[in-house]
């Protein structure tokens, strides 16, 4: 019996929960010490053949009883069938990886390349073109987000989708953000939004681009588009964020916030290394990348009048062609939309105004703001703070948390000078002198603390 044979002999049985397909994760663990002992140059054991005839009769009847619906394979062909056991195998059964890094050598990749799975299904050239044909971009395994697969060269590694990987192994399918991100773990939704009618819509149509994405390109034969990308503008509170989670709530996805000074680089070359980094690992990942401030990076591209100028203008056409190529949610906010470079603008497939809250929506934002359960002073005139304080949503859920505060230390309900008070601490914020005329009537209780 050879070393790898004793190892798994010895080695416990696939974890993966769906019983199923472990005939499949059999497989691909038989097809790799096949191919393994191929390139010691000994001979297959007759025992090893017959194990493997088994599991194919075993793979071949799962297949046939739908074993592959629950993790989205329904109607894919053997080919690629093949390829997303080969994959999964490595997650499901640990002894796989183990293999997969013993076959790849020096690189110890625990993940097959196409190369590494033209070995062990020992295809012929026609049968390697169907395997490139299922990982490319719009091929089926990509477009349904079961792998990904940035390059598509022979050498490129395959790796599962993570949302597949938790289902697979029963592992917490939490995703690690990709280079240059931050995790955003503020939860909303569509009741959270006080926006005119037209800007929510705006915000469901750019939604579908992601819901009906299987009806319009495995049904209808739509060609994908990159991304979807959408522009979100506006001043600074006016819900930019909230509805960026909103989106990544619908989809049951994490949002990820791309720390921009992470990625800007002063050295020529590294900037795009950073990206490429950052959209490499995010491509079809169920994930949502939110850029701040994308006016810094997406700025228009301006006149060359040195070496640096040049160097910037491509930077920014590099990340065009990227956030063009990406499969996966792109939100840019930006305070001044004005700067984003025009060449965007057929790349967006939504372009999103936030305006600034009017009267009823700020009525609307105190009374959603304010703790529902916070006693509340017989004073407190929600028409009349939303008149004479013109803040934004996110200064009025600041304010109000700080109204709070005040209250709580006091120990008694909220009043009209806990709000005063607190909205001129959030007016102050912004590091100028307030008059007490910008607050109106709160003004009067304002006390002086506040002055």
């Amino acid at each position: 019996m050879t070393a790898m044979a004793k190892f798994a002999a010895a080695a416990p049985v696939a974890i993966a929960p769906l019983v199923a397909l472990a005939p499949e994760w059999e497989r691909a663990e038989a097809l790799a010490l096949l191919a393994y002992d191929a390139r010691q140059g000994r001979p297959p054991e007759d025992a090893a053949l017959a194990r493997l005839n088994e599991l194919q009769s075993s793979v071949a009847a799962a297949r046939a009883s739908g074993a592959w619906a629950t993790l989205g394979g329904a109607g894919l062909p053997d080919h690629a069938l093949d390829v997303l056991a080969c994959v999964l195998a490595a997650e499901a059964s640990p002894r796989v990886a183990w293999a997969y890094q013993t076959l790849h050598g020096q690189s110890g990749e625990p993940y097959p390349t196409l190369h590494l799975i033209q070995e062990l299904l020992s295809l012929s050239a026609s049968e390697i073109q169907e395997i490139f044909a299922a990982i490319d971009e719009d091929g089926p395994l990509r477009s349904r987000r079961l792998i990904r697969a940035p390059d598509p060269g022979p050498f490129a590694v395959i790796r599962p989708a993570p949302g597949l990987v938790a289902r697979v192994t029963g592992r917490d399918g939490a995703t690690a953000p990709p280079p240059g991100s931050v995790p955003v773990r503020l939860r909303a939704n569509w009741d959270d939004l006080v926006l005119p009618p037209s800007r929510l819509a705006m915000l469901r149509e750019y939604l579908g681009y992601l819901t009906q994405a299987e009806t319009l390109v495995e049904k209808w034969g739509a060609r994908p588009p990159g991304g979807p990308v959408a522009l979100f503008c506006g001043p600074s509170g006016t819900g930019k964020t909230f509805a960026a989670s909103v989106i990544a709530g619908e989809l049951g996805w994490p949002l990820f916030r791309v720390d921009l000074g992470r990625l800007v680089s002063k050295y020529i070359g590294e900037t795009e290394k950073n990206l490429n980094a950052l959209f490499d690992a995010a491509h079809d990942a169920p994930m949502v990348l939110q850029f701040d401030e994308a006016d810094s990076l997406f700025a228009k591209r301006g006149e060359v009048k040195e070496a640096r100028d040049r160097y910037a203008n491509m930077e920014v056409s590099h990340l065009l062609a990227r956030v063009e190529s990406h499969r996966g949610p792109c939100i840019l906010t930006t305070n001044l939309r004005e700067q984003i470079d025009p060449a965007f603008a057929r790349r967006f497939q939504a372009v999103v105004d936030f305006p600034k809250p009017d009267f009823a929506a700020r009525a609307e934002l105190w009374r959603r703001s304010l703790p529902p359960k916070a006693p509340l002073a017989d004073n407190v005139d929600l028409a009349l703070i939303a008149e004479t304080a013109p803040l934004s949503g996110g200064h009025i859920r600041n304010a109000a948390f700080h109204a709070a505060v005040l209250a709580a230390e006091r120990g008694g309900p909220i009043t009209l000078g806990d709000i005063a008070l607190a909205v001129w601490r959030e007016l102050s914020k912004e590091g100028r002198t307030v008059s007490p005329s910008e607050i109106g009537a709160l003004a009067a209780y304002l006390g002086k603390i506040g002055r």
